[in-house]
Parts: structure tokens; sequence; C-alpha cells
């Protein structure tokens, strides 16, 4: 199990709580993004291609905890750029975890073991140490060789240490999912407490495009990788239902709104993911103010391929919720590695012609969306 019961009690409380007042959309995780700079040049990530003077910017600790009380959300994770390159970081993670939310620091490790000792160790506090396969396939992933054996020596030093520690993981094109399973054993036995693993999402700055799974290249590919996980104790992060999404047997609409983004730049529209759609000045105004029916698979060309937890994790929750029977059933065999996959979801928008703007139909000639509640 990749998170702890008393994380999942206190975290089924909170959906409750927000379910018995009938609110819709309510945030899950707060992505805070205190800066974009990073000590990495990563070829799927777009974080970087910011100019300098923005890659200086950074929140303050005053900012990233009023956004924290604003947002709400029972779990806040800290991605970048690269989070330990913030001078105040261990002052944020404490005033966080002083309110009681379960952090999740995302780190690439190459900052973490100097960095320690300026943390404590708490059933709050998580690094989340980027890999995104063994050596020679992380190395090459984040573009610099040796990365893959100082993130290893973090975590067997922040393990001993008593640190709570998972492992993020992203996949691109190329994938050897008997490589990707021999990646889970080994992390396995290092002792993290999760595995969050995704497929990568199209990011419009990142330096390199030829990187990115297609969905159903994604959804076989989660197949095979399942398939040699059966019978293993995995420490998979995700809920059961978005393993089996990954997988291709659940039909899920984007729930943007329950992974919110706070940035230098403000509140960003409508996700962590894209990031050309807009800003915020406050979570209400994002919430309220955001056009929610224009994102999503089906609903944005830009959202095609995407089959990010960030996206989809909230959607499984929340069916998890309305079909516990189902979710129950998922976690006790896997998700299912064979037969028809689930449909997908309509094309909603008219496709470019001659240089015409893509636009979101109104929903004429197509068929109605599974509404996420």
């Amino acid at each position: 199990m990749g998170i702890p019961l008393y994380q999942q009690y206190r975290i089924g409380r909170y959906v409750v709580g927000k379910k018995l007042r009938r609110e819709r959309r309510y945030p899950l995780v707060l992505m805070l993004e205190p800066l974009f700079q990073c000590n990495l040049e990563c070829a799927g990530c777009g974080k970087i291609a910011y100019s300098n003077d923005i890659l200086r910017k950074r929140l303050t600790v005053d900012e990233c905890l009023a956004a924290v009380d604003e947002c709400g959300a029972p779990v806040v994770s800290i991605p970048g750029g690269e989070p330990l390159i913030h001078t105040e970081m261990p002052t944020i993670v404490a005033g966080i975890v002083a309110r009681k939310k379960f952090v999740y620091l995302c780190t690439n490790a190459i900052l973490l073991a100097k960095r320690l000792d300026e943390f404590t160790p708490s059933k709050y506090l998580t690094f989340s140490v980027h890999l995104d396969g063994l050596q020679e396939r992380h190395d090459a992933s984040v573009c610099r060789d040796g990365v893959f054996e100082k993130a290893v020596t973090a975590i067997r030093m922040a393990r001993h240490r008593g640190f709570r520690v998972s492992i993020n993981c992203t996949l691109f094109q190329g994938e050897n999912p008997e490589d990707v399973a021999k990646f889970f054993d080994f992390v396995t036995t290092l002792g993290v407490e999760g595995i969050t693993v995704s497929p990568g999402f199209t990011y419009e700055r990142a330096p390199r495009h030829d990187v990115f799974l297609a969905r159903t290249d994604s959804k076989n590919l989660f197949r095979e990788i399942f398939k040699r996980g059966k019978g293993k104790q995995w420490p998979l992060s995700q809920s059961s239902l978005f393993q089996d999404f990954l997988a291709g047997n659940q039909t899920y609409e984007c729930t943007p709104w329950s992974t919110p983004t706070r940035n230098v730049f403000g509140w960003q529209k409508p996700c962590y993911l894209l990031v050309t759609e807009g800003y915020a000045p406050t979570f209400k105004a994002l919430m309220e103010d955001t056009e929610w029916e224009s994102y999503g698979t089906g609903r944005n060309p830009k959202c095609d391929n995407c089959m990010a937890h960030c996206g989809y994790e909230g959607t499984a929750v929340d069916d998890a919720f309305a079909h516990p029977l189902k979710a129950l059933t998922v976690a006790l065999r896997g998700p299912r590695t064979s037969g028809p996959m689930a449909p997908e979801l309509p094309i909603r928008y008219a496709r470019e012609r001659g240089g015409v703007p893509l636009t979101v139909l109104s929903g004429t000639g197509s068929p109605p969306l599974r509404k996420s509640s």
C-alpha cells in the first residue's frame, strides 16, 4: 500500500465532508510551485524555458502558506523547478506540517543529502524523489550522467534517518515494460513508501516533443507493466481505479480543479500542465471564473493525449466513492490487462482547417459526456 492508512482516513474524511455539503468542485492536492528554476535540463520539461528574470522569481514563505490556507486541500505537492534550490524551503515545509497537511516535496535529490539536516521527520512530510527508471534510463531522461546514483544515495540516507520517501516516475516513448518492472522491483527494495507513476504530458515549452506517449500507447504500456506486477508488492501510490484507467479500462473525464496550481504568476488556469491559459488572482477566482468545460480530453486539443494523475486521480477518487465495490474489486484483483479497452471520450472541438483556430463545439452532434461530481 503506497499511502498510509492514517493519510487515507484524513483524505477520506475530507472528501466525505465535501460531498455532504454537496460541493461539486473541490481540491484534493494543491500543487505549490514556489519557483521554476532547476539544476537539471530534462528533455520532457518546459519549466526551464522561461527567461532568467522569471527563473529568479520565488514565492515567499507567507505567499506559500497563504496559498495553502486559501486552497484548503489536505495534500500539498511542492514541485518546481527544483524546490530545494529555494533557501526558505525548510520554513515553508514546517509551516505546512504545522497545519497538519500532507506535504510531498518533489525533488531530483541532487541537493537532498546536503539539505536533509534542515528538515524534521514527520508523518506529514514525504520526499518525493524523481526517478524515471534504472540508471541508464533515468540519466538519459534527465540529460545528465550520475544523477541516478546521487538520488539513490539520498533515498537511502533519508530512509535511514526516518523520513518518509516515495518516488515519482514519468514514462516516455521507448519504455520497455520489462525494464520498468525491474525498476519498480528495485525501488521497492529501497524501502520507499510509494511509487507515483504517470505518462508524460506534452508540455508546450518542452525542448523535445518526440518523447511523449499517445493515449493508446500509454494504455498498452501500462497493461504490460501491470502484467509483470501481478503478485508483487509494489507500493503504488495511486488509487486502484486510476491504475485501471491507465490500463485502458475506465472512461474518465479530467477533473483539473482537483489539483489546482499556485506559482510565481498566480493561480494557474486550468491545471499544472497547461502553462499558456492564463492565471487567476485568487483561488476563489480560479474555481469560479475558469471555463472548466473547455478543457479535458475531447474538449481541448492540448489535452488529447493527457492521462496524468494530476488530472485524473481526482476523477478516480470520486468514482471510488460512488462505486466502492468496483474500487475494492480492482484493488484486490489488480487492473485488467487484456480484453477490449474502454471507449475514448468523443471529440467535441472543431479541428484546425486552413489556419482557423481550434474551437470547442457546443455539443451538437456529440454524445453527452459523463459529468464528474
